[in-house]
């Protein structure tokens, strides 16, 4: 008999079945599918003490933010259940970012939830992996042909100006093969294309990401950061060159280097408000 941690991880495979039988079904049968799907992974919810106390805090998910009112002493994944409604992501899809990762048996009060809180949430809509799954194989061949082609960014002429002076004396330790969320103290450390030391605060509660330098601070607005990309540094791989595209063409690109490997996933996740899973 499979645990409920291999029921858990047949998950993606079961959704990569289903979409890839969606071109031949309506949508509407390829949700109901995946909705079967995801409900026969939940596990259920078991009966447990709990006060009649609840807190009110706000939920943001894809820039959209949702006043929230919940029990303090009910579950993270009672919450995901809660939320699926409200959000429009199935509740095994979601994940739920409160000082880090919280893990579904967590209740609200044991994570300190309090009144004005802010929970991160990150996942895919079900409209979003039909969006995906409907590509043909001829555009997934070329998209994955193009991509091997691109030159790296590490190999450019404007990008080894900066990366062949080395790691900065300053650069915060990075680790190669490990996500982390991002921690509570700013990115600090690294360089911008100048040349010059530049640090990454990120304010949740404000939407905003502050990118400092000895100069200035700029305050920009997480939702007119247009993408976010990023690739290991070519011998020092636990560092990445990262860029935050601005405006609307690559060439309003801001490029950071020596980025911890380890929290340019969280980077990703903070800015552009989910993963992509599929």
């Amino acid at each position: 008999m499979a645990t409920k941690g291999e029921e858990k991880e047949e998950i993606p495979q079961k959704m990569e079945e289903a979409a890839s039988e969606a071109t031949s079904e309506s949508k509407t049968d390829f949700l109901a599918t995946v909705n079967e799907i995801l409900k026969s992974q939940e596990d259920p919810e078991e009966e447990e003490e709990e006060s009649g106390e609840t807190v009110s805090f706000k939920v943001i998910f894809c820039k959209t933010k949702h006043e929230v009112e919940f029990g303090l002493d009910k579950t993270i994944l009672k919450l995901k259940n809660h939320l699926q409604d409200i959000i429009g992501v199935p509740a095994s899809m979601q994940k739920l970012m409160i000082k880090g990762l919280a893990q579904d048996e967590q209740t609200l009060r044991s994570l300190g939830v309090s009144k004005g809180a802010k929970v991160l949430v990150v996942g895919s809509k079900l409209d979003d992996v039909i969006a995906v799954s409907a590509a043909s194989p001829r555009d997934i061949a070329a998209s994955e042909g193009n991509v091997k082609e691109k030159e790296s960014y590490c190999s450019m002429a404007i990008h080894k100006k900066v990366l062949d002076k080395g790691i900065p004396d300053e650069a915060m330790p990075g680790i190669k093969g490990v996500k982390e969320a991002l921690p509570s103290i700013p990115l600090y450390g690294m360089l911008n294309k100048q040349g010059k030391k530049v640090r990454l605060t990120f304010k949740m509660e404000l939407d905003q990401l502050w990118i400092g330098t000895l100069q200035r601070t700029d305050r920009v607005p997480m939702n007119s950061i247009k993408a976010v990309v990023s690739e290991p540094i070519t011998g020092y791989e636990q560092y990445h060159i990262l860029a935050l595209q601005l405006g609307p063409t690559e060439a309003s690109r801001y490029w950071i280097y020596w980025v911890p490997a380890q929290y340019a996933d969280a980077i990703k996740d903070a800015i552009l408000g989910k993963w992509q899973y599929f």
